[in-house]
């Protein structure tokens, strides 16, 4: 077992780093303030080679690895410990890896190298009003209509890049857009995936409004509401095949954990970093560091060790993701994926709000003020906590289901 990277990706790492540190982590605070990511710096962060990644390069993308996507959002996050720009990488890495390899028309390689150039933006509509992390309870309507292709009716919430598609980027995007084509909800059958554009190119496309979500943190990517009337795909906009879309789905969505549990670590490692000089310095009690207190120091051993080993498991499911999807390693199915991309998910985000609220504690009254950065970070990183891309108690679902048996653990 090799747990080093290799000469080339440690180059991939400092290069991410260099880059990040010079472009980002000057304005991180800046971005989180006014709630948006300036289009230049997304171009920039195209240019550096951050965005689809994992996608095989006939299919628009750079053809790299998915271990080099986590460690790109976890330097980035590090960067930008809101995270909104590691998840705006995330998001434009995981995603479009779905895409390509479940695609059948030339309709995704064309969003895919605007999505690589920082044109647009490629993400997930799956969850619902009454839906939350139940993909199989999706009651979006793809209805196929008289003269050929569909017309979907339904609303989608909690969506990540609605401005940027609808708005700010030069070309738009749009969604890897979960509907019901057959079935009642409920059913895992009957669900199909679309490529759902926001904006093509020019002004939003007609059948779909979207608005904003005023959210409590990561504010630099917008989150909000999708409302989709009488709006028309084609069947070259299928993603996988028609009524499958829920294995589809699934897999998608290992890929996207394992980057957002990146993310967290990129983020917490900040945070224990921005923490190391207070506790060094800081003196209370006749003169003593904050540091010399074992009540402190034992903590952030603690801290550090859980932030190693839930890197460790995120490491682990990328290296299982390249083995299945990169080099498509016989000995492994996608459904190998299911367990460490949730242990990933379920481990990564709980250790950050973790750090970040002892870090806040070490750092007293302060951190409860605009003046400390922390706040930003611990609120950036709770989303994944709270539920997106799926709620921790789905997460342990998961590991249980895969460890005891699904007849064990169903209702």
């Amino acid at each position: 077992m090799d747990f080093g990277l290799t000469g080339e990706e440690k180059l991939f790492r400092d290069s991410v780093r260099e880059f990040a540190q010079r472009h980002i982590a000057p304005a991180w605070e800046r971005i989180d303030e006014e709630g948006r990511i300036p289009p230049q710096l997304i171009k920039r962060m195209a240019e550096q080679g951050l965005f689809a990644i994992p996608v095989p390069e006939e299919a628009g993308g750079l053809g790299g690895r998915f271990l080099e996507a986590a460690i790109a959002v976890e330097e980035i996050a590090y960067a930008d410990p809101a995270v909104a720009t590691a998840v705006f990488t995330l998001l434009n890495n995981g995603w479009p890896a779905l895409a390509a390899r479940m695609r059948h028309s030339g309709e995704v390689e064309d969003v895919i190298r605007r999505v690589a150039s920082g044109d647009a933006f490629l993400g997930i509509a799956s969850t619902e009003p009454s839906g939350g992390s139940d993909v199989a309870g999706e009651s979006t309507r793809a209805e196929q209509r008289p003269g050929g292709g569909y017309s979907i009716t339904g609303e989608k919430i909690f969506i990540s890049g609605v401005e940027e598609v609808m708005k700010t980027l030069p070309w738009g995007g749009g969604w890897v857009l979960i509907a019901r084509t057959s079935g009642s909800p409920g059913d895992h059958r009957g669900l199909t995936l679309f490529l759902a554009h926001g904006r093509a190119g020019g002004d939003p496309l007609p059948g779909i409004e979207y608005s904003r979500l005023d959210t409590i943190g990561r504010h630099g990517l917008s989150t909000g509401i999708l409302r989709f009337n009488g709006y028309t795909r084609g069947e070259e906009h299928i993603i996988g095949e028609r009524d499958k879309g829920f294995y589809a789905a699934l897999q998608g969505f290992n890929m996207a954990r394992i980057l957002v549990a990146a993310a967290t670590i990129g983020s917490a490692r900040w945070a224990l970093d921005f923490s190391k000089q207070w506790l060094r310095e800081r003196r209370l009690f006749g003169g003593r560091p904050l540091a010399s207190f074992q009540g402190v120091s034992f903590r952030y051993a603690e801290l550090e060790t859980e932030l190693e080993a839930a890197r460790l498991l995120v490491y682990k499911a990328a290296w299982l993701a390249d083995k299945i999807y990169t080099e498509g390693d016989p000995l492994f199915k996608p459904s190998d994926l299911n367990k460490p991309s949730a242990m990933a998910k379920l481990k990564a985000p709980q250790v950050a709000i973790e750090v970040y609220t002892e870090a806040m504690k070490w750092h007293g009254a302060l951190a409860y003020t605009k003046d400390l950065p922390l706040y930003r970070g611990w609120l950036g990183v709770a989303s994944y906590v709270i539920g997106a891309e799926g709620a921790q108690n789905i997460m342990k679902y998961i590991v249980a289901r895969e460890s005891l048996g699904k007849e064990a653990v169903k209702a």
